[in-house]
């Protein structure tokens, strides 16, 4: 480094001539600089600067060297967004479990049980408010007309005036029902139909529940909920009135065949609906069952 303070020191005198007294300074000063060793009592201020100018570039190369090679002079945008990902990992896992959390208590918070709306204005008329609450739709006994919300959740308030009727059909299909939120509608005892078609939140539990509706309900759309099961599906053997069943689609079966013969066996009197899986696979299932059953013989 003393070596390269001294070729800049010499090679960066101007080739115009100076005035003498200055020459004679800064030749003397050359002179002291190349011939004698440099130390801290010889070194003026000016050279510790200049030399602290040499020693920079070289510290910005040594953190600049993972971002540059001598092809490309950065790496693209989104290798730059990797790396800050994986340098923040635990900040974004922290994020992500922070808004899962809220997410979570949001769900709860909109299935409470509406147990200070049933005292005031009754069992009907807050099961009809949980279910628009939700944005989903339902359908008063004797009466034509349905309520629903619209996509940004408002709805008719004249369903008010219905304070007296129970519910007979209920829609709560894509909207994020669960265990808890059923109880708001295990009062009425005329549901006919029911449906939660595409339900991320109903599950084994949830079916487990419906036992509530056993002498009234007649048609149930199961179809489309990725957490359904066939644990939760052996629960509804507790529904003996269902007349019509749609198990369409339901990504948690593992055999749908099978599982439909096994449906058609527990509810002799109910239309099972299964659309959507490969037909091959309830083939094999009838046939599994079939030599299942020829076993014991």
């Amino acid at each position: 480094m003393d070596s390269i303070i001294c070729w800049l020191a010499v090679r960066f005198v101007p080739s115009r001539p100076p005035p003498a007294t200055a020459f004679l300074k800064r030749e003397s000063a050359t002179f002291v600089l190349c011939d004698s060793p440099l130390n801290a009592a010889v070194m003026s201020a000016p050279f510790m600067a200049l030399r602290r100018c040499c020693q920079r570039p070289a510290l910005l190369g040594v953190a600049a060297r993972p971002w540059s090679s001598s092809s490309a002079s950065s790496p693209p945008l989104h290798t730059r967004v990797l790396l800050f990902l994986t340098q923040r990992f635990y900040d974004v896992e922290m994020l992500l479990s922070w808004r899962f959390l809220q997410r979570r208590k949001g769900i709860q918070k909109r299935n409470a049980y509406y147990g200070y709306t049933q005292q005031l204005y009754g069992a009907d008329l807050a099961s009809a408010y949980y279910i628009l609450s939700l944005r989903g739709g339902f359908r008063y006994a004797g009466q034509p007309e349905w309520f629903r919300s619209d996509r940004r959740g408002k709805f008719n308030w004249d369903f008010l005036d219905h304070k007296e009727t129970p519910l007979e059909e209920v829609d709560m299909s894509y909207t994020v029902i669960n265990y808890s939120g059923l109880g708001n509608l295990q009062g009425q005892k005329s549901l006919r139909t029911l449906s939660v078609r595409g339900c991320p939140e109903v599950d084994d539990w949830f079916l487990a529940r419906l036992h509530v509706f056993q002498d009234s309900l007649e048609e149930l759309d199961i179809s489309h909920c990725p957490r359904i099961t066939t644990g939760g599906l052996a629960a509804l053997r507790n529904l003996k009135g269902l007349r019509r069943l749609d198990v369409s689609s339901l990504p948690g079966i593992s055999s749908p065949g099978l599982l439909v013969i096994l449906l058609e066996e527990m509810l002799p009197q109910c239309q099972v609906v299964a659309t959507g899986y490969d037909l091959s696979l309830r083939q094999e299932g009838g046939e599994e069952l079939e030599g299942h059953m020829q076993g014991p013989r």
